[in-house]
């Protein structure tokens, strides 16, 4: 298994581009406001949001008491008795999601090669729950009382090796720590190895859940998340009254394949392509050298050989931070022009999912192509001062979604941006489409 912080930076205006050229099949959600795809989808639409008080532990006494949890996830029924005990939260999540993926895609992974089907995540956090309960019991009764599982199951690769393990998966590995970021970078990678020929399938995305008394106490230092008490204006990036974001837990993963081996077992349908991706690092703090945003938006379209006026939405990272909002709006204005482009942030319905954030999006960006819609960002109500962006607000926007870039910025200066494009067949494969 690789264990990769990022893609290294390169080129003229610091982005790093990889190959593209890999399709979308299959796509399976864990998110707080929706569990399974359509659940997820339906709920995105209507704005519904999953961010509450959080209910799982008495968070009252807390600076933070508001986030987005997965309350209705049964994982007894989900998984077998055996998994239970060596497994956090977000590794269940994450094993639902892969056997919810793989049936979309209608992939079976026996009718590949031993080493042709591979997975790719991305991981923030760690099982924080699971490492919790077991420090617990070393510190309150002793080391006999400690699981075993204790060894792994807090590992931020974890979900890659029971993945994998799962489903009896033998290919490429990897998982990829640049937070927010990752799930875009294993995404690319995963293209990248797709075009190789390392891989002719692959599942790919991320996932985290840090919402529980450690997970949410490591979280309160760093200073960026809401303190507010009220569930509906805990999280408004973008807006004047914007003071940090609400955590959540969750993510998506994808299934990517080969065009070619999509087509050859006739896939049922194809949700789209990844089309471009570039990566860039911010300078350190205090350096007077400007953010790297705008270099890995470039080098996306670049890759993609994408126009900025092609591009028909921006899903943005949206951090709810007044100084980082400001950022990406002016390296969307940079590199579009002013309000040039619909942007929205889905994720103020969930939260940020960190590692499985951009997961999530990349998962809304290819259903918003498959159904011709743009979600909206929810709770914003009074654009901040800045650089203009055209944010979508209050109802869903009807409009054709050919090309979707989706932003995301991790922690410690991780940038990421990846264009997702809509499908389209050869004329001499007959199209099939997925019902909506």
């Amino acid at each position: 298994m690789t264990v990769t912080a990022g893609p290294a930076v390169e080129g003229a205006d610091g982005a790093r581009t990889g190959p593209a050229g890999a399709v979308v099949t299959g796509v399976g959600v864990v998110a707080p406001n929706g569990i399974g795809t359509a659940e997820f989808w339906a709920a995105t639409l209507a704005a519904r949001s999953g961010i509450g008080l959080l209910q799982r532990f008495d968070a009252s006494a807390y600076p933070v008491c508001v986030g987005g949890e997965v309350l209705d996830f049964d994982d007894a029924a989900l998984l077998s008795q055996r998994l239970l005990p060596q497994t956090d939260r977000m590794t269940r999540y994450a094993l639902a999601a892969a056997d919810w993926a793989l049936a979309d895609a209608g992939l079976d992974p026996a009718g590949l090669g031993e080493y042709d089907l591979g997975v790719l995540t991305a991981g923030a956090c760690g099982g924080f729950e699971f490492g919790q309960r077991e420090l617990q019991k070393l510190w309150g009764t002793g080391p006999e009382r400690v699981s075993s599982y204790q060894s792994f199951a807090w590992f931020y690769a974890v979900n890659t090796g029971q993945i994998s393990i799962r489903h009896g998966l033998r290919g490429h590995t990897s998982v990829f720590v640049s937070e927010q970021a990752g799930a875009l970078d294993a995404a690319a990678d995963t293209a990248r190895l797709l075009r190789t020929g390392t891989l002719r399938a692959a599942l790919t995305g991320g996932f985290d859940a840090p919402l529980c008394p450690w997970g949410l106490v490591v979280q309160l230092p760093g200073g960026l998340l809401s303190t507010s008490r009220d569930p509906e204006r805990a999280y408004l990036p973008f807006d004047a009254d914007a003071a940090g974001y609400a955590a959540g837990e969750g993510g998506a993963l994808l299934v990517v394949e080969r065009e070619d081996t999509a087509l050859r077992r006739n896939a049922a349908g194809i949700y789209g392509r990844i089309a471009g991706h570039a990566s860039t690092f911010d300078p350190r703090p205090g350096s007077g050298r400007p953010p790297a945003l705008a270099g890995a938006i470039r080098g996306a379209l670049r890759e993609a050989r994408t126009d900025p006026a092609d591009i028909d939405v921006v899903f943005a990272d949206a951090l709810g931070v007044p100084d980082r909002d400001r950022e990406e709006a002016a390296a969307l204005a940079e590199v579009f022009g002013p309000a040039a482009v619909p942007v929205t942030a889905p994720k103020t319905l969930t939260g940020r999912l960190y590692a499985g954030g951009a997961a999530l999006d990349m998962a809304t960006a290819l259903l918003s192509m498959r159904d011709s819609v743009i979600p909206p960002t929810a709770g914003t109500r009074t654009p901040a001062p800045g650089p203009g962006i055209d944010l979508v607000l209050g109802e869903p926007r009807e409009t054709p979604v050919r090309n979707a870039l989706v932003v995301a910025r991790g922690a410690g200066g991780f940038n990421s941006a990846i264009v997702l494009s809509r499908y389209v067949r050869s004329p001499h494969h007959r199209a099939v489409t997925r019902p909506a």
